[in-house]
């Protein structure tokens, strides 16, 4: 036999060697250039269901689920699900919204649809409309975000996790009764009150450019939960109108919740020094006053430079600089999205926010395997210059009004004196036992089945076949 024709051992290509190799040896090769491991010390866990990112809310409309999609991809594509627990949430059940929402508003978000929806006078009192429609899959959609924080804050309160992530969450404006501003079922709540089954006190964090409404008007009259929202503020123009500095709960004194709730008001073009520096003179003494036990940060993406919907002038790195900020407490924190209208710098940031959550430095350039990477246009960067170029809005927070901001939310700490009793108000039902009872119902139906199944089989000789 010829010398060429003997068989050479073959020598398996280092991944990024080559240009064919397969995704998996990409995102290794994305791993060990990143750096990307599991943090020491703790556990991050990343909650969501992809049923989420197909529902869709119009063709015009700003909300668009699919920015998750884009989010996941870029975490997958650095490598980042290496490093985190990864758990694929189921949804809230009916039980578990009407902790907090009504019956008759759960009832009614579950039956209606597209065809059988008509606007009465009925109907409208759940406030539906342009910026709420019905579209097929919404109760899906909406229990599908519910579930996925409602876990996330499950694996905190179980010493599971110290960081719990759901991008698909943080859809703040949702009332007890009634969807508002793009959201139906307000998880945050549902989620604050699962964590104080174990927590004393929570501090709710808010930088979306709107106002967290929802969230402040379900704690308004309890010291167990502090509201702290970032946003901007014009009761006549800019939605939702409410949170000016002076609304800081029940102006009963004697009501426990007074001077819970904080509101820091923004106007139109901050920018990243002012943002971040601002950020940390007022949460820093949030905390060190109220001594949380945990918190809930919802990281609203639309108070980005260039967000379709926004008016600020922050660049990614300014937005994470917050949640960096927020994680040095080392407090069980749950971590939500919420808004965000330009989906490719949704995506940019929430990926950013993640690697910040596991302590990675990931590298400026999105990875060359990055699906629909031409979306991110041509730099393909992590960071583009949201803030800095082409400023859609002129700045008007001057030094001396951003000062005053730090001045009154001060005073109001000063009226905030030590820990609060937990004694003062109602434990919340604990909403563990009821997905238990919803997974042990399903156990036992699929008993049920099962021995039908067999009784049915007897005789026929082979099991498996009915016929």
């Amino acid at each position: 036999m010829a010398k060429s024709a003997i068989v050479h051992d073959y020598h398996h290509p280092q991944p990024g060697s080559t240009p064919t190799f397969t995704l998996d040896e990409k995102v290794q090769h994305a791993i060990l250039q990143n750096g990307i491991e599991r943090p020491k010390g703790y556990t991050v866990s990343y909650h969501g269901n992809p049923a989420v990112e197909r529902q869709h809310f119009g063709e015009r409309h700003p909300m668009k689920p699919w920015r998750l999609t884009l989010t996941n991809k870029i975490v997958l594509a650095y490598g980042m699900h290496d490093a985190m627990d990864l758990y694929l949430s189921r949804a809230a059940t009916h039980q578990e919204l009407t902790e907090f929402h009504t019956e008759d508003y759960i009832d009614f978000l579950q039956r209606t649809t597209p065809d059988n929806f008509s606007v009465t006078p009925d109907d409208n009192r759940f406030n539906i409309g342009d910026d709420c429609p019905i579209f097929d899959g919404l109760y899906t959609y909406a229990s599908l975000y519910a579930g996925a924080s409602l876990d996330a804050a499950r694996k905190l309160t179980n010493h599971q996790s110290l960081i719990a992530i759901n991008w698909s969450g943080g859809l703040h404006h949702a009332k007890k009764s009634e969807a508002s501003g793009f959201c139906y079922i307000n998880d945050i709540v549902l989620s604050i009150l699962q964590l104080l089954r174990h927590h004393p006190r929570v501090l709710y964090v808010d930088i979306d450019v709107h106002h967290g409404d929802g969230v402040e008007q379900a704690f308004w009259s309890t010291d167990r939960v502090m509201t702290l929202s970032f946003h901007k503020y014009c009761k006549e123009t800019f939605f939702p109108g409410t949170g000016p500095l002076d609304s800081t709960g029940p102006p009963n004194p004697s009501n426990p919740g007074a001077h819970h709730s904080l509101n820091v008001p923004l106007h139109d073009g901050i920018e990243d020094d002012q943002y971040t520096r601002l950020f940390a003179d007022i949460v820093g003494p949030a905390v060190a006053t109220y001594n949380p036990t945990a918190i809930v940060l919802q990281c609203g993406a639309d108070s980005l430079g260039g967000d379709r919907l926004g008016c600020f002038n922050l660049g990614i790195k300014a937005h994470g600089a917050c949640l960096a900020f927020v994680k040095k407490f080392n407090l069980p924190t749950l971590v939500l999205g919420g808004g965000g209208y330009t989906p490719r710098n949704v995506a940019r940031l929430w990926a950013y926010e993640t690697s910040l959550c596991i302590g990675a430095e990931v590298h400026d350039k999105l990875p060359s395997h990055t699906p629909f990477l031409e979306y991110f246009e041509d730099n393909r960067t992590l960071f583009p210059p949201l803030g800095q170029f082409n400023k859609r809005f002129e700045n008007r927070n001057t030094p001396k009004y951003l000062q005053s901001l730090v001045v009154g939310i001060r005073e109001q700490l000063r009226y905030v004196e030590g820990s609060p009793s937990v004694q003062m108000q109602e434990i919340p039902p604990d909403l563990g036992p009821v997905r238990e009872e919803v997974d042990e119902e399903i156990r036992r139906e699929r008993g049920e089945e099962e021995a039908m199944r067999r009784q049915r089989e007897r005789g026929r000789g082979v099991r498996g076949e009915l016929y």
